[in-house]
């Protein structure tokens, strides 16, 4: 799967290493920054990331800063986007699940490596149901415009 990630200085170190797990497993990065520790916004890469899933260059999105919660904001301003904040593995299933996120957002300041690598796991593995939450997904398009 070609995922695009994207991070600020406060979620650089936890990227890097979902990274290379992934690209372990055999999945494909677009990495969109950042690329250190130094401070930064992260909106610019939070934006980069949700692009690169929106326009379809990427199946998915994984976004990171100290609390997950900015980058996501920024995610989600970009129309096609479903970018969940989640903080354990049911959430990161249920938001595929039942909302059919395309991208997940992980506080770093509040989530290990095994936790993320878990949550991560289970947003890429699971598929949409559809069904009834079909029509509320369309229901979520249709105030997008």
């Amino acid at each position: 799967m070609k995922i695009a990630m994207g991070c600020d200085h406060g979620g650089y170190e936890l990227k890097e290493k979902l990274k290379q797990e992934l690209e372990q497993q055999g999945h494909e990065i677009r990495d969109c920054g950042t690329d250190s520790l130094d401070s930064c916004d992260y909106p610019v890469f939070g934006e980069a990331a949700a692009r690169a899933v929106a326009s379809g260059e990427c199946e998915r999105g994984i976004v990171i800063c100290t609390t997950g919660i900015g980058i996501s904001i920024a995610a989600n301003k970009v129309r096609g986007i479903r970018c969940a904040h989640c903080a354990d593995a049911l959430e990161a299933e249920l938001c595929r699940r039942h909302n059919n996120a395309n991208m997940i957002a992980i506080g770093a300041g509040f989530t290990g490596p095994k936790l993320a690598s878990a949550m991560v796991s289970a947003f890429l593995s699971t598929e949409f149901e559809g069904g009834r939450h079909a029509r509320r997904v369309a229901m979520m398009d249709e105030i997008e415009g």
